[in-house]
């Protein structure tokens, strides 16, 4: 009798606290998403030089960096947005006294915010000398702000989407339960027309066929909110 007595009692404890860990309040589970397309003020150009042969003459490397430098200054391009990202055995002297022909190249790297300014300090730089560019990657000056801004208001229309179900039924939104945000961000890949190389070389610098799309951005806001007694 004791024993099934205590069964019983633990029975009723047990269901007593499963019943305390259940939520039983009424709520509504909603999603909200907020979307905007923004074109890209931050472009990061890689530019690649190497040296060529006219006739028996060599253009070096000095003189085509010099061209470049010149360039970029006169676009009103700070010094800090120009930068040399790798170097090919320009100073290898072993290299050119094996091999007097020996073409030496080197690559920098230029941030944009105007990118009419690329055709400018293309055009001023020896074609036969320009042997790449790309585009390595861009970006959104003011990213973070507006983040912020389209998660507020994507949480914004679920909070809409929820008050509009319920007063449809006679019932009043109450506080929120839970919430969870997620991104969904599209950067579209680009690839510039000019890229020279020694054979070919007569490619016009200045008719650059760069054309942005839109960056788009999504956020979506999963939420849940009590349904106001």
């Amino acid at each position: 009798m004791k024993k099934l007595l205590f069964i019983i009692t633990i029975g009723f404890c047990s269901a007593t606290a499963f019943a305390q860990n259940v939520d039983l309040r009424r709520k509504i589970d909603v999603t909200g998403i907020a979307e905007q397309e923004v074109t890209p003020d931050i472009i990061n150009v890689s530019i690649s030089l190497q040296e060529y042969l006219d006739g028996r003459k060599k253009v070096t490397i000095d003189q085509l960096e010099g061209q470049l430098e010149a360039a970029v200054k006169d676009a009103g391009i700070p010094k800090d947005d120009f930068t040399i990202s790798n170097v090919s055995a320009w100073n290898n002297t072993w290299q050119k006294k094996k091999n007097p022909d020996f073409l030496a190249s080197k690559q920098y790297m230029l941030r944009l915010h105007d990118l009419n300014k690329y055709n400018q300090v293309l055009s001023a730089v020896d074609p036969k000398g320009v042997q790449e560019t790309n585009i390595a990657s861009y970006d959104y000056s003011k990213m973070t702000e507006l983040k912020h801004d389209l998660k507020i208001k994507a949480l914004q229309a679920a909070k809409d989407k929820a008050t509009y179900l319920l007063t449809s039924i006679n019932e009043k939104l109450g506080r929120p339960i839970e919430i969870d945000d997620s991104e969904n961000t599209s950067f579209p890949s680009y690839q510039p027309r000019f890229a020279n190389t020694l054979m070919a070389k007569e490619a016009p610098v200045s008719d650059s066929d760069i054309n942005f799309k839109t960056i788009k951005l999504s956020f979506q806001v999963h939420a849940i909110f009590e349904i106001a007694p």
